[in-house]
């Protein structure tokens, strides 16, 4: 490993002076039970964007945006997580481990929840700390670029299935193709399910195409037959609505979405009636998260990525923020060693 250097390359979201700006700043120390990690890509999430712009409230300010981390174990080192060990870091950067919900195995619903590149600094910089406990080995076949989106997009939309009740063979429909669906169109198709996708933009109706898409369409079309389960990725109310139309009777809607813009008024009657359900989607667990990570490796996911140096973060953020890019962009802040 090389030597730690004293200072670093972080881009700080300072609400202060209302900016995303690349600064050097002190080395983070880790502290019990935490792990220092140089970190080698950072996946750039819808969240993220949302907490650039204002749309959810500060929970620290300023601070490193960035959860979706690939990093390798610089300081702070254990006995099952060495010098060097490559790990992920997710969007849950600790639980309270005490609470009914986490008991109850559902620590996603802990009311302690803190988050990584929100309530404490994240990846888009060239060091980072984390919980060891809350690290995440991951498997040897994908590079650091291609590692990145698995560790929200990936586990979260995993969990959105979950939520929803996919069972192998069924009809699911994917509501907005972002980098998230674009990993469940795969993890779908080698559970041999039909997907059908509905989302705007002909670059991303193409893409859903090329990936082998059974059906696809415009953001709110009516797929040309019923849905059993369909997962919204889209923050719209309206594309909620449209899940739900597509629906049969006794199918479920996941809503993975952080922020909605709003839920219309709909006709119970004939969307919702008939035991239909919509589920809300909220975080993810450790659970989701191995389990996840594990499955990827079987089924050879490899997700469709597009590199920034950290330098261009605010260009990563914006081609996310405008659907410039089919898959996920990824955020690359580690000098060569």
């Amino acid at each position: 490993m090389p030597a730690l250097p004293a200072a670093m390359r972080a881009a700080v979201l300072d609400r202060t002076a209302g900016a995303l700006r690349v600064v050097e700043r002190p080395l983070p120390a880790p502290r019990n039970g935490e792990v220092l990690l140089r970190v080698r890509a950072c996946g750039v999430c819808r969240t993220d964007l949302h907490i650039v712009d204002g749309e959810l409230p500060p929970h620290r300010d300023p601070v490193v945006p960035g959860h979706q981390i690939v990093g390798e174990i610089a300081g702070g080192a254990t006995p099952e997580r060495p010098l060097g060990t490559r790990v992920g870091v997710s969007w849950i950067a600790s639980t309270d481990g005490t609470c009914a919900f986490c008991r109850r195995h559902t620590e996603n619903l802990c009311d302690a929840l803190r988050f990584t590149g929100y309530d404490v600094d994240g990846g888009y910089a060239e060091y980072a700390v984390a919980r060891a406990d809350f690290t995440y080995p991951l498997h040897e076949s994908l590079d650091d670029v291609h590692a990145a989106p698995l560790l929200c997009a990936g586990i979260i939309g995993f969990r959105a299935l979950r939520i929803a009740g996919v069972a192998r063979g069924e009809r699911v429909g994917l509501y907005g193709f972002v980098a998230s669906a674009h990993l469940m169109l795969a993890v779908l198709q080698a559970w041999e399910c039909e997907v059908f996708v509905a989302t705007r933009g002909e670059s991303h109706r193409t893409f859903a195409r090329s990936l082998g898409a059974t059906w696809v369409g415009d953001a709110t079309d009516v797929p040309p037959v019923p849905l059993d389960r369909a997962v919204t990725f889209a923050p719209s109310g309206d594309v909620v609505v449209a899940a739900l139309r597509a629906l049969r009777k006794g199918g479920v809607v996941a809503v993975n979405a952080i922020h909605l813009d709003r839920i219309p008024q709909f006709d119970y009657d004939t969307l919702l009636w008939g035991e239909r359900q919509v589920r809300s989607v909220a975080n993810m667990t450790r659970d989701d998260a191995r389990d996840f990570l594990a499955l990827a490796a079987d089924i050879g996911l490899h997700p469709r990525a597009t590199a920034f140096p950290l330098e261009r973060v605010s260009d990563a953020l914006a081609a996310v923020r405008s659907d410039a890019v089919d898959g996920a962009a990824v955020v690359v802040p580690a000098r060569a060693p």
